[in-house]
């Protein structure tokens, strides 16, 4: 089948029902070309307001990273797309909707393309359907202070006049209450979409053990690719050169403009910034809470701060299994002490 040809045009000029229906026909020429479109290479799987997104479109400035489909350079877009959300809220859609966003397999050769939802990380189900249908892709996450997340997580809520609680304290006291029994009516109705779950779990997307150590149940370790959101940010062509590596890809030059944070939105400025909620995070962080398990440290700036104040981290599992699996796992060169931790607790289990 001959490829179409789109011509780029100026999106504020066309009245939002073109727009609208340009989309539609795009989309039905990608589900009927589906057949030709193979599946993602990657999945940046999280976690939200850890930097994805900042880490998506740097990737993309890589000449060996496609975008998804259709590009922004052939639409009246903003934007490339980041990612459609499919194993978390669009998993109904099905495997040929899934496919009509990624670019023909023709024209993919030497390339690799992939696609990030944050809320992966923390869906219960999207670890056992993302290895069920694309069992090969490659998984990337980038971890940010657990803390700082939380403060952001909320911010971005206020800002969007999405949070009606106008104190971050207000919105932890009232996370328990908000949250229960969601994570079992996602998990026994796969239908069922929680605003709750998805967008005021401010402290319990940072708990990031039990959620990482689900989608090591699903794929091996060694598909792993995991980097602090603070080192990223620090060395953002450090970064992408280890992911490249990661791919298969060589490393290549970024531009400049990587360093430009997407979607900011400093918790620092926040008047919530209560050092009462910070300490109870972090004692969250710190100890077992029900079924979700343990923490233990990650060698990521924040934890290596955390440590000198007697603080534990994120990602060290304690069980021998577990901590074997995350062993395995590829880690950022800063990172690379948590596959020696997990060795030893591996060792004296």
């Amino acid at each position: 089948m001959q490829p179409v040809a789109f011509v780029s045009v100026d999106k504020s000029a066309l009245p939002s029902t073109v727009v609208s229906a340009g989309r539609g026909l795009i989309r039905g020429y990608g589900m009927l070309t589906a057949p030709f479109r193979a599946g993602p290479d990657f999945l940046l799987i999280g976690a939200k307001r850890g930097g994805s997104t900042s880490l998506y479109f740097a990737l993309l400035e890589h000449p060996q990273v496609m975008p998804l489909f259709p590009s922004a350079r052939l639409l009246p877009k903003d934007n490339h797309t980041k990612g459609v959300h499919y194993f978390d809220s669009h998993y109904s859609m099905g495997d040929v909707w899934y496919r009509s966003h990624f670019p023909a397999s023709a024209r993919r050769s030497g390339k690799v393309v992939g696609e990030g939802s944050p809320y992966y990380l923390f869906h219960p189900l999207a670890a056992a359907r993302a290895a069920r249908d694309v069992p090969d892709a490659k998984i990337l996450l980038v971890l940010r202070d657990p803390i700082e997340r939380a403060f952001s997580h909320y911010r971005e809520r206020r800002r969007q006049n999405a949070e009606e609680l106008d104190t971050f304290e207000a919105a932890l006291a009232a996370e328990d209450d908000r949250l229960a029994g969601e994570h079992d009516r996602i998990v026994s109705e796969p239908g069922y979409l929680s605003y709750a779950h998805e967008q005021e779990s401010y402290r319990a997307q940072g708990e990031y053990a039990p959620h990482l150590r689900r989608w090591m149940d699903h794929f091996p370790a060694e598909q792993f690719h995991v980097l602090a959101a603070e080192d990223f940010y620090a060395d953002p062509q450090s970064a992408c050169d280890g992911i490249a590596t990661f791919l298969g890809l060589r490393p290549a030059p970024l531009p400049p403009s990587v360093a430009e944070p997407w979607n900011a939105a400093p918790s620092s400025s926040c008047r919530c910034h209560a050092p009462k909620s910070r300490r109870a995070l972090r004692s969250v962080q710190r100890r077992p809470r029900g079924a979700a398990g343990p923490r233990a440290p990650l060698d990521s700036p924040w934890s290596r701060r955390a440590r000198q104040r007697d603080t534990a981290g994120l990602i060290r599992a304690r069980s021998s299994a577990a901590s074997r699996a995350v062993s395995g796992a590829s880690w950022s060169s800063p990172d690379l002490a948590v596959r020696r931790s997990s060795q030893n607790l591996a060792a004296s289990t």
